[in-house]
């Protein structure tokens, strides 16, 4: 592979470069907050969706921006670098694929274009109590009755639903001897009678992820995507991509270079301790490993422009991607080292009064505490090694 890039794409990176600074929100840029709102996320959403940049990998005919895997790569790279808040997957990522591949034109003309504006925010109904890992054992219940469907069940561990105008969810809408075969892939309004959203408080301390639980919701027929039946191979296509964005190259790269710069300013009896040479071993197999990562994901990207959807491979980004971004967050701590132990709110603007430390120990032990769901979100390693051992080495 040739990893010089042309001139073109040279310029294309100072472009993308200038309108992040011309255009990202200020108030983000100057926020020190542990958690955003929707709002937040959404003034960055509709900035990108103006300059039809917010959908880097959708092909021109749904409303992307048609980019080369080389254009896209450095996108990512330059918001990585900017330290932007990251585009939310559930709709552009995860469902705006799905759609395209799976739905019907009716309802590709309605929410493609509602996922690009930001109209709809998204959550996704995967896993349930007892139905984690073991996803085809799931029991929320879809029963037809005319032109609908009759919802009950119980979702969990559902990434900002609190926020949702919309969840695409997975239901069982048929007994079978094979579990996966009676499954269905519906996408339901949350506004509608009788669903419940409740909290998790996680350990780092933030609402990030909720309960949902449906009794008796009124789900209109229409919203079925695809055939009946057929919700676990577009479940698994969804999945695809979805691990394939969870490696989260740019941001590990972004986040090694801030654990430099702490290592740098940190002092072991006098001496920075990137000069530690236990240290800076620790640092070298990091960027090894980051670097071998990087390569794979532009090998999967270069098969994807190629035609061919995420395979097996996506797996290896999600694990490694994965341990990459929780050794990051142990680096940082050690390197912290006492002011990381505090698990303190950031401030907001207007706090009168101070945090102890570093501003770079600020939200340490936070980042510490969220990262270790990466390990099982989006599909356990564990499962992921399955995988691989499976379709890979065919064992």
């Amino acid at each position: 592979m040739n990893f010089d890039f042309s001139p073109e794409e040279n310029a294309f990176r100072e472009e993308v470069r200038q309108f992040i600074a011309d255009n990202y929100p200020k108030h983000l840029s100057e926020s020190r907050r542990a958690e955003f709102s929707k709002e937040d996320f959404l003034s960055w959403h509709r900035v990108l969706a103006e300059k039809g940049w917010v959908a880097p990998h959708w092909p021109e005919e749904y409303g992307g921006p048609g980019w080369s895997v080389t254009q896209r790569y450095i996108f990512d790279d330059e918001c990585a670098k900017a330290n932007t808040l990251i585009v939310l997957p559930f709709g552009v990522t995860m469902l705006g694929p799905v759609l395209m591949h799976y739905a019907n034109d009716a309802q590709k003309a309605h929410y493609l274009p509602r996922i690009l504006s930001g109209e709809d925010w998204w959550c996704q109904g995967y896993s349930e109590p007892g139905s984690g890992s073991d996803l085809a054992s799931l029991k929320t219940k879809a029963e037809r009755d005319g032109d609908e469907y009759v919802v009950n069940g119980h979702k969990i561990w559902t990434t900002l639903a609190q926020h949702a105008d919309w969840m695409f969810c997975l239901v069982r809408t048929a007994q079978e001897d094979k579990p996966q075969k009676g499954i269905s892939f519906l996408l339901i309004d949350m506004n509608s009678p009788g669903i419940e959203v409740r909290p998790i408080i996680t350990i780092d301390g933030s609402h990030e992820v909720n309960e949902v639980f449906l009794t008796d919701v009124r789900v209109p027929a229409e919203n079925l995507v695809g055939e009946e039946g057929n919700g676990w191979g577009i479940a698994k296509f969804l999945l695809g991509n979805e691990r394939t964005g969870i490696a989260g190259v740019a941001r590990s790269k972004n986040a090694v270079k801030r654990l430099k710069e702490i290592s740098c300013a940190e002092l072991v009896d006098g001496e920075p301790l990137i000069e530690d040479s236990d240290f800076k071993k620790k640092i070298s197999e990091l960027e090894i490993d980051l670097l071998a990562l990087e390569y794979t994901e532009l090998r999967t990207l270069a098969a994807e422009s190629a035609g061919r959807g995420p395979g097996a491979e996506s797996s290896i980004l999600k694990i490694k991607g994965t341990e990459i971004q929780q050794k990051v967050t142990e680096l940082i701590m050690e390197a912290v080292g006492t002011y990381s132990l505090p698990k303190i709110p950031m401030l907001d603007s207007g706090a009168n009064y101070n945090l102890v430390g570093p501003d770079y120990s600020h939200g340490a032990s936070q980042n510490y505490f969220n990262m270790r769901k990466t390990a099982i979100y989006g599909g356990t390693n564990e499962v992921q090694r399955n995988i691989i051992a499976k379709f890979v080495l065919g064992l």
